[in-house]
């Protein structure tokens, strides 16, 4: 189930050429979305981090035609996604000095969201698992949203990127 708010009509994220948005960069597709659509979004210096990784997401959502959702599953489905960026996004600026870059990338089946940080660490859902307890959750979020996830690190090069997939609704 999600947690995420009900987004009102038209609220859809920032409108192409936004001077408040970055612009979609298009990049070549990630390992897990070979020949599908991937957009990605500067985050190293911007403010309100959390929400310009949602609103990002979001509009990359309503190209792709996930939203508007038609049916209760179809935006359960774009909800889960939105919340496993804000998770993702979260847990790079609490435990790795802040993310780098958010791309997301879909082949129609798979839905693959990527953050790039800094961080030498390595995120993993806190056990035991603790629901009543404050903090420590975003991962174990991840973790039940997703088909999967996990971690990239390039050899020579400082941080990581940290990846989840999810299904594309049917």
């Amino acid at each position: 189930m999600s947690t995420t708010r009900q987004q009102q009509p038209g609220d859809l994220g920032p409108e192409p050429g936004d001077a408040g948005a970055a612009p979609a960069v298009p990049v070549p597709a990630s390992p897990g979305v070979p020949g599908g659509a991937v957009r990605s979004l500067a985050l190293g210096t911007a403010s309100g981090i959390v929400p310009l990784a949602r609103d990002f997401t979001r509009q990359a959502l309503h190209d792709w035609g996930w939203l508007p959702a038609a049916t209760a599953d179809r935006r359960a489905a774009a909800e889960d996604v939105l919340l496993v960026v804000s998770e993702l996004v979260t847990n790079a600026c609490l435990h790795a000095e802040g993310p780098e870059e958010l791309r997301v990338g879909c082949d129609g089946k798979v839905l693959r969201l990527e953050v790039a940080d800094r961080g030498a660490g390595h995120p993993s859902p806190r056990t035991p698992h603790r629901a009543g307890r404050p903090g420590g959750h975003g991962m174990f979020i991840v973790q039940r949203l997703c088909m999967d996830w996990g971690v990239v690190r390039t050899p020579g090069s400082p941080g990581k990127t940290v990846w989840a997939e999810l299904a594309a609704p049917a």
